[in-house]
């Protein structure tokens, strides 16, 4: 998928602001995850923006393509793109995680249009997105998969099911994203359950598998072009991400992963009533070089 600069660079400005809307919501919220949606936002901005085959107005269209997100815990991500491609008023992401709002600290496929599932334990998404494409091949249904999974969950057995189911029925219109992101709530993940060779591991089980930067935009894209033109495998795109992408003091910081900001004091910070602030001037600092780049 080819871009012209001014096209990449309104993606680039729709991640920043996807950005600064995660920062908003969970510091209104006083809770929820931080590093990882901000980790994801290249990623989901290029999916609602240029990839899925979505229509916020008709969400529920048979021909639609699918978006699983395994990793739940990142749904500030998730809502803020989707309201910002138009599913919902962007007003109501202050809402996140409050008594009755839609957009719980987990997704609830029935409170919100354009989700499909409900997710929160680790490792069931690849498992039901398997699925979804396993039909929609037998039954050579337009729509594909796609399916957002962490890498710390892949510490759970079920997700080693699903990589060995899709590659047994070649599901082709299965495109799986890994967030190699290297945290998980208690440490670096290598720290609590190396992974090793993880792209040899799903090439072992009959998957394509390619690798990029995962805050290059035209890199995912490409690797998107790649995964659709392949017949006969699934395909996982490994995409390596800095946790807490865009703000200084938390980017690479597993003490970030599940802390909105201005709750506690966290070493290398601001301190605690300051940091929001703080990170949204470094967001602006950067849609100010986007403009000007």
């Amino acid at each position: 998928m080819s871009l012209t600069p001014e096209e990449l660079k309104d993606l680039k400005l729709k991640a920043n602001r996807i950005r600064k809307d995660i920062i908003e919501m969970v510091t209104e919220a006083g809770s929820g995850h931080t590093g990882g949606p901000l980790g994801m936002a290249d990623i989901l901005t290029a999916l609602y923006f240029k990839v899925l085959n979505l229509d916020p107005k008709n969400p529920d269209l048979p021909e639609r393509d699918r978006l699983i997100l395994s990793n739940g815990h990142i749904c500030p991500v998730l809502y803020a793109t989707m309201a910002r491609a138009g599913f919902f008023p962007v007003e109501e992401l202050m809402t996140l995680r409050k008594l009755g709002s839609r957009l719980q600290g987990h997704p609830h496929r029935t409170a919100l249009p354009g989700l499909e599932t409900t997710s929160g334990p680790l490792g069931s998404g690849l498992s039901q997105a398997s699925g979804m494409a396993y039909i929609a091949q037998k039954e050579n249904l337009p729509f594909r998969v796609y399916c957002l999974t962490s890498d710390g969950e892949h510490d759970e057995g079920n997700t080693w099911e699903a990589a060995m189911f899709a590659g047994k029925y070649k599901l082709h219109k299965l495109i799986a994203v890994m967030d190699r992101n290297n945290i998980q709530i208690d440490g670096y993940t290598e720290e609590i359950m190396p992974m090793g060779d993880i792209k040899g591991k799903y090439e072992s089980f009959g998957w394509n598998v390619i690798e990029i930067d995962g805050h290059n935009i035209e890199q995912f894209l490409d690797a998107i072009s790649q995964a659709q033109a392949t017949y006969e495998k699934p395909t996982m795109i490994i995409a390596h991400t800095i946790p807490g992408k865009g703000v200084s003091f938390m980017e690479n910081r597993f003490e970030w992963h599940g802390v909105p900001p201005d709750i506690q004091d966290v070493d290398g910070a601001p301190r605690k009533g300051e940091q929001a602030k703080a990170a949204l001037m470094e967001l602006n600092k950067i849609e100010e070089e986007i403009k000007n780049g």
